[in-house]
Protein backbone atom coordinates (compact mmCIF):
# COMPACT_ATOMS: atom_id res chain seq x y z
CA UNK A 1 0.00 0.00 0.00
CA UNK A 2 1.12 3.55 -0.72
CA UNK A 3 1.17 5.65 2.44
CA UNK A 4 2.10 9.18 3.45
CA UNK A 5 4.29 9.55 6.53
CA UNK A 6 3.56 12.30 9.05
CA UNK A 7 5.97 13.40 11.78
CA UNK A 8 5.64 16.13 14.40
CA UNK A 9 7.53 17.71 17.24
CA UNK A 10 5.77 20.17 19.48
CA UNK A 11 6.60 23.35 21.33
CA UNK A 12 6.75 21.11 24.40
CA UNK A 13 9.63 19.15 22.84
CA UNK A 14 12.20 20.45 25.32
CA UNK A 15 10.28 18.74 28.11
CA UNK A 16 10.18 15.40 26.28
CA UNK A 17 12.85 12.93 25.19
CA UNK A 18 13.28 10.55 22.29
CA UNK A 19 10.66 11.97 19.94
CA UNK A 20 12.86 13.93 17.53
CA UNK A 21 12.00 13.97 13.84
CA UNK A 22 14.97 11.74 12.97
CA UNK A 23 13.83 9.12 15.48
CA UNK A 24 10.33 9.16 14.02
CA UNK A 25 11.55 8.93 10.42
CA UNK A 26 13.89 6.03 11.17
CA UNK A 27 11.09 4.13 12.90
CA UNK A 28 8.70 4.74 10.00
CA UNK A 29 11.28 3.59 7.43
CA UNK A 30 11.89 0.40 9.42
CA UNK A 31 8.13 -0.19 9.77
CA UNK A 32 7.48 0.33 6.05
CA UNK A 33 10.24 -2.10 5.14
CA UNK A 34 8.97 -4.74 7.56
CA UNK A 35 5.35 -4.63 6.35
CA UNK A 36 6.02 -3.97 2.67
CA UNK A 37 4.26 -0.62 2.38
CA UNK A 38 5.69 2.24 0.30
CA UNK A 39 6.06 5.77 1.70
CA UNK A 40 5.26 8.06 -1.23
CA UNK A 41 5.46 11.34 0.66
CA UNK A 42 6.90 12.71 3.91
CA UNK A 43 5.17 15.57 5.69
CA UNK A 44 6.10 17.24 8.96
CA UNK A 45 5.04 19.87 11.47
CA UNK A 46 7.89 21.29 13.53
CA UNK A 47 7.22 23.20 16.73
CA UNK A 48 3.46 22.65 16.53
CA UNK A 49 1.39 21.48 19.48
CA UNK A 50 -0.52 18.23 19.16
CA UNK A 51 -3.60 20.00 20.51
CA UNK A 52 -3.83 22.12 17.35
CA UNK A 53 -6.26 21.28 14.60
CA UNK A 54 -5.62 21.30 10.87
CA UNK A 55 -5.68 25.10 10.57
CA UNK A 56 -2.20 25.38 12.15
CA UNK A 57 -0.64 22.19 10.85
CA UNK A 58 0.42 22.60 7.24
CA UNK A 59 2.28 19.30 7.23
CA UNK A 60 -0.83 17.39 8.27
CA UNK A 61 -2.87 19.35 5.73
CA UNK A 62 -0.43 18.22 3.05
CA UNK A 63 -0.84 14.62 4.21
CA UNK A 64 -4.63 14.89 4.05
CA UNK A 65 -4.37 16.41 0.57
CA UNK A 66 -2.20 13.53 -0.66
CA UNK A 67 -4.75 11.04 0.63
CA UNK A 68 -7.77 12.93 -0.71
CA UNK A 69 -6.32 12.94 -4.23
CA UNK A 70 -5.73 9.20 -4.12
CA UNK A 71 -1.93 9.35 -4.27
CA UNK A 72 -1.82 7.44 -0.98
CA UNK A 73 -4.25 5.10 0.71
CA UNK A 74 -2.94 5.35 4.26
CA UNK A 75 -1.22 7.53 6.84
CA UNK A 76 1.60 6.28 9.05
CA UNK A 77 2.69 7.96 12.28
CA UNK A 78 5.38 7.12 14.81
CA UNK A 79 2.92 7.07 17.69
CA UNK A 80 -0.69 8.14 18.11
CA UNK A 81 0.36 11.17 20.14
CA UNK A 82 2.22 12.51 17.08
CA UNK A 83 -1.16 12.81 15.38
CA UNK A 84 -2.77 14.55 18.36
CA UNK A 85 -2.33 15.14 22.08
CA UNK A 86 -5.92 16.15 22.59
CA UNK A 87 -8.57 13.43 22.71
CA UNK A 88 -11.21 15.36 20.77
CA UNK A 89 -8.74 16.43 18.07
CA UNK A 90 -7.46 12.85 17.86
CA UNK A 91 -10.91 11.41 17.24
CA UNK A 92 -11.86 14.17 14.77
CA UNK A 93 -8.72 13.61 12.70
CA UNK A 94 -9.16 9.85 12.69
CA UNK A 95 -12.81 10.20 11.68
CA UNK A 96 -11.87 12.46 8.77
CA UNK A 97 -9.18 10.06 7.59
CA UNK A 98 -11.58 7.14 7.75
CA UNK A 99 -14.18 9.18 5.87
CA UNK A 100 -11.65 9.53 3.04
CA UNK A 101 -11.17 5.77 3.06
CA UNK A 102 -7.67 5.95 4.53
CA UNK A 103 -6.05 3.41 6.81
CA UNK A 104 -4.09 4.82 9.76
CA UNK A 105 -0.96 3.02 10.92
CA UNK A 106 1.35 3.44 13.90
CA UNK A 107 4.87 2.07 14.10
CA UNK A 108 3.89 0.86 17.58
CA UNK A 109 2.49 -2.64 17.33
CA UNK A 110 0.69 -2.04 20.64
CA UNK A 111 -1.31 0.82 19.08
CA UNK A 112 -1.97 -0.56 15.60
CA UNK A 113 -4.88 -2.74 16.63
CA UNK A 114 -6.82 0.22 18.01
CA UNK A 115 -6.61 2.57 15.03
CA UNK A 116 -9.71 1.22 13.34
CA UNK A 117 -13.11 0.89 14.98
CA UNK A 118 -14.83 -2.48 14.96
CA UNK A 119 -18.57 -2.66 15.86
CA UNK A 120 -17.98 -6.22 17.06
CA UNK A 121 -15.18 -5.13 19.38
CA UNK A 122 -16.00 -1.79 21.10
CA UNK A 123 -12.99 -2.23 23.36
CA UNK A 124 -10.83 -0.98 20.45
CA UNK A 125 -12.31 2.48 20.62
CA UNK A 126 -12.24 2.47 24.42
CA UNK A 127 -8.55 1.61 24.60
CA UNK A 128 -7.64 4.14 21.88
CA UNK A 129 -9.54 6.88 23.67
CA UNK A 130 -7.90 5.96 26.98
CA UNK A 131 -4.52 6.30 25.25
CA UNK A 132 -5.63 9.68 23.90
CA UNK A 133 -6.80 10.83 27.32
CA UNK A 134 -3.47 9.81 28.89
CA UNK A 135 -1.60 11.70 26.19
CA UNK A 136 -3.75 14.77 26.80
CA UNK A 137 -3.03 14.53 30.54
CA UNK A 138 0.71 14.29 29.89
CA UNK A 139 0.55 17.36 27.65
CA UNK A 140 -1.32 19.25 30.35
CA UNK A 141 1.34 18.40 32.92
CA UNK A 142 4.11 19.54 30.57
CA UNK A 143 2.26 22.79 29.94
CA UNK A 144 1.82 23.28 33.70
CA UNK A 145 5.56 22.92 34.27
CA UNK A 146 6.36 25.27 31.41
CA UNK A 147 3.78 27.80 32.60
CA UNK A 148 5.27 27.78 36.08
CA UNK A 149 8.73 28.35 34.64
CA UNK A 150 7.51 31.18 32.45
CA UNK A 151 5.72 32.80 35.35
CA UNK A 152 8.96 32.81 37.31
CA UNK A 153 10.76 34.36 34.36
CA UNK A 154 8.04 36.96 33.83
CA UNK A 155 8.23 37.94 37.49
CA UNK A 156 11.66 39.34 36.75
CA UNK A 157 10.29 41.32 33.80
CA UNK A 158 10.12 40.73 30.06
CA UNK A 159 8.35 38.51 27.56
CA UNK A 160 8.24 34.90 28.67
CA UNK A 161 5.18 33.27 27.14
CA UNK A 162 6.15 31.07 24.25
CA UNK A 163 6.86 31.92 20.65
CA UNK A 164 6.06 35.53 19.71
CA UNK A 165 3.17 35.95 17.28
CA UNK A 166 3.98 36.15 13.58
CA UNK A 167 5.23 39.66 12.86
CA UNK A 168 7.20 39.96 16.09
CA UNK A 169 10.32 38.57 17.74
CA UNK A 170 11.61 38.62 21.29
CA UNK A 171 14.72 40.65 22.02
CA UNK A 172 16.10 40.97 25.54
CA UNK A 173 12.76 39.97 26.98
CA UNK A 174 10.74 42.46 24.91
CA UNK A 175 8.56 42.04 21.82
CA UNK A 176 9.77 43.99 18.79
CA UNK A 177 8.48 44.06 15.23
CA UNK A 178 10.08 41.72 12.69
CA UNK A 179 10.20 43.86 9.50
CA UNK A 180 9.97 41.01 6.96
CA UNK A 181 7.07 39.36 8.78
CA UNK A 182 5.30 42.69 9.28
CA UNK A 183 5.53 43.21 5.53
CA UNK A 184 3.88 39.82 4.97
CA UNK A 185 1.12 40.62 7.47
CA UNK A 186 0.45 43.99 5.81
CA UNK A 187 0.32 42.40 2.37
CA UNK A 188 -2.09 39.70 3.54
CA UNK A 189 -4.40 42.22 5.17
CA UNK A 190 -4.29 44.51 2.14
CA UNK A 191 -5.16 41.70 -0.26
CA UNK A 192 -7.89 40.47 2.07
CA UNK A 193 -9.42 43.97 2.20
CA UNK A 194 -9.48 43.98 -1.61
CA UNK A 195 -11.50 40.77 -1.59
CA UNK A 196 -8.75 38.31 -2.51
CA UNK A 197 -9.32 34.67 -1.59
CA UNK A 198 -7.25 32.94 1.07
CA UNK A 199 -5.74 30.70 -1.60
CA UNK A 200 -4.71 33.70 -3.71
CA UNK A 201 -3.20 35.44 -0.68
CA UNK A 202 -1.23 32.29 0.19
CA UNK A 203 0.07 32.06 -3.36
CA UNK A 204 1.00 35.74 -3.47
CA UNK A 205 2.86 35.60 -0.15
CA UNK A 206 4.91 32.66 -1.39
CA UNK A 207 5.53 34.31 -4.78
CA UNK A 208 6.93 37.41 -3.07
CA UNK A 209 9.35 35.40 -1.00
CA UNK A 210 7.54 35.51 2.35
CA UNK A 211 7.58 32.30 4.37
CA UNK A 212 5.58 31.09 7.36
CA UNK A 213 7.65 30.05 10.34
CA UNK A 214 6.88 26.36 10.38
CA UNK A 215 6.57 25.42 6.74
CA UNK A 216 8.14 26.01 3.36
CA UNK A 217 4.93 27.48 1.92
CA UNK A 218 1.71 29.21 2.88
CA UNK A 219 -1.58 27.35 3.13
CA UNK A 220 -5.02 29.03 2.99
CA UNK A 221 -5.84 27.89 6.54
CA UNK A 222 -2.59 29.36 7.83
CA UNK A 223 -3.49 32.65 6.14
CA UNK A 224 -6.91 32.52 7.78
CA UNK A 225 -5.28 32.12 11.17
CA UNK A 226 -2.89 34.99 10.47
CA UNK A 227 -5.73 37.32 9.50
CA UNK A 228 -7.78 36.38 12.55
CA UNK A 229 -5.11 37.59 14.97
Amino acid sequence: MKVVAYTRVSTDKQAEEGLGLDVQRDAIRAWAKSVGHKVVEWTSDEGVSGSNGLDERTGLLDAFSTISTGRAKGLVIYRLDRLARDLIVQEQLLAELWRMGAVVYSTSAAESGYLLDDPDDPSRRLIRQVLGAVSEYERSMIRLRLRSGRARKASTGGFAYGAPPYGYRAEHGELVEAPDEQEAVSLARSLHAEGASLRFIASELSARGHRPRRSHRWHPEVVRHLLSR
